[in-house]
């Protein structure tokens, strides 16, 4: 059994589908959760569900000062953070020829310089205590590409760049860092496609079934872990079968 009691963990994007799991994953291992995220309801609402060990904290991952305030929140009341998990993103699909500046400007700004300035404010406290776990959510799409996700796949191949290098500076200190690239999981995203759609999706798998969030919460698990003490720089890939 993973046991992360005494460890304090950040995960952005917290309020719902896979950061939610993620959360709940290493609030369930012992860990005290920090639940970032834009939209204050879900933040509070989740912690709140999650109970003792868990607070919300609202702010954009896009802005450093919001970001310093609620770091600071949330060691306030839980203690220095060890691990980070960098989930939150969007999507604004289309294809490149349609695709406004704006949305290309959003997908970056979230998916990648927002990875970067959550990274870069708990990063020097990791290095500073000598241990920590950093736990990057990319994307199968960032390894394989995706036609109508011009945006959103280079943000994720970007975040797995980073991830390389940010495992190279930090390794020295026992700062850890990894990636998850996740495939299809079933998610309030992939709900809203059609059944046919989601045949489509189905059909690309090998295992024939779309991923829960549970399994990219317990690859998350794991990456936090003594277990994983041994591992940095890697990509876990969560897909079925379907990237080999």
């Amino acid at each position: 059994m993973i046991d992360l009691a005494g460890k304090v963990a950040l995960i952005t994007g917290a309020g719902r589908g896979i950061g939610r799991s993620i959360a709940e994953a290493m609030h369930g291992a012992g860990a005290g959760v920090g639940i970032l995220d834009i939209d204050r309801g879900l933040a509070e609402g989740t912690a709140g569900e999650i109970g003792e060990r868990a607070c919300g904290v609202v702010a954009s991952v896009t802005d450093a000062d919001q970001l310093a305030t609620a770091v600071a929140a949330v060691e306030e009341q839980l203690g220095p953070v060890d691990i980070l998990v960098n989930n939150a993103g969007v999507t604004r699909d289309g294809l490149l020829v349609r695709m406004g500046e704006d949305d290309w400007d959003l997908v970056l700004g979230i998916n990648l310089k927002g990875t970067f300035l959550v990274t870069k404010t708990l990063a020097r406290g990791m290095m500073k205590r000598r241990w920590g776990r950093i736990i990057n959510i990319a994307s199968v799409v960032g390894i394989m590409g995706n036609a109508g996700q011009a945006n959103y796949s280079a943000s994720k191949a970007g975040v797995i760049g980073f991830t390389k290098t940010m495992a190279r500076e930090l390794a020295s200190r026992n700062v850890l860092v990894n990636a998850i690239a996740p495939g299809f999981i079933d998610t309030e995203m992939t709900r809203r496609l059609s059944d046919e759609q989601r045949e489509g999706l189905t059909r690309q798998i090998p295992l024939r079934r779309l991923g829960q969030p549970e399994d990219v919460a317990r690859a998350a698990l794991f990456l936090a872990s003594d277990l994983a003490d041994y591992i940095t720089g890697q990509v876990l890939v969560i897909d079925g079968g379907m990237v080999m």
